[in-house]
């Protein structure tokens, strides 16, 4: 198994994460610091220290934490930011749990923390098609013909969005489902109408719906949601 793919399944940090990790010398092997990528372990016979730290291996975890997250406006959806509130300051538990995906700073709405590496790289990787719901406000009425060109696919920066469910609410209310998540795109997507959003809210994510949760609650998975995701 390679090292990075190794820590993120241990629940350190997502993949990508992990080979910064590596590169600033940060993990080591058997007592020997390792910064080449790719570099391969054995779970079941190799050491693996994280900033002194050592490393379980993925299947000797006694379970996985599974979180779900109100994020308000204005906090990062990330694991450290300096000078800025993050997501983890909203969830005071033991366990080393990371975002699954973004939401940016002025969006609210539905995160997920695990520690589950597998998991994670499943839901942020668009190839498996998990949907995330959005529901959006826009500052001006947005016509029908600007819903229609957003569930067709909007080109941003040269590529063209995947096709989308979108439905109306209101003059200038509507829910979006994607199954990407390219940076901000649900704002350039209404930009590219010619329109603003006001405000975007994430609402679901897979199977996991952001219900009643509060603004800057949070709350552990049922077995039952746990199951959706995983299986």
């Amino acid at each position: 198994m390679r090292l990075q793919k190794f820590l993120a399944h241990a629940g350190i940090c997502s993949r990508r994460k992990a080979e910064n990790l590596i590169l600033e010398g940060r993990v080591t092997v058997n007592d020997v610091k390792i910064i080449t990528l790719g570099t391969q372990v054995d779970p079941e016979q190799d050491r693996v220290v994280f900033d002194n730290k050592h490393v379980k291996p993925p299947n000797a975890s006694a379970g996985y934490t599974y979180i779900a997250v109100n994020k308000p406006r204005g906090v990062i959806t990330s694991c450290s930011q300096k000078n800025a509130r993050i997501i983890l300051d909203l969830v005071p538990v033991k366990q080393r749990v990371y975002p699954i995906g973004r939401l940016d700073k002025d969006s609210v709405g539905l995160v997920l923390l695990t520690d589950d590496g597998e998991l994670h790289n499943r839901l942020s990787h668009p190839s498996h098609n998990h949907e995330k719901e959005y529901r959006v406000k826009t500052v001006s009425p947005i016509p029908d013909k600007g819903l229609k060109k957003m569930a067709e696919g909007i080109v941003i920066e040269g590529v063209k969005t995947r096709k989308a469910k979108v439905r109306r609410i209101s003059e200038n209310h509507f829910l979006i489902v994607l199954k990407q998540g390219r940076n901000r795109q649900i704002r350039k997507m209404v930009e590219q109408t010619g329109n603003k959003v006001d405000t975007l809210k994430r609402i679901r994510m897979a199977n996991i719906n952001l219900g009643g949760l509060k603004e800057s609650g949070w709350r552990y998975l049922t077995a039952q949601e746990i199951k959706g995701l995983t299986r």
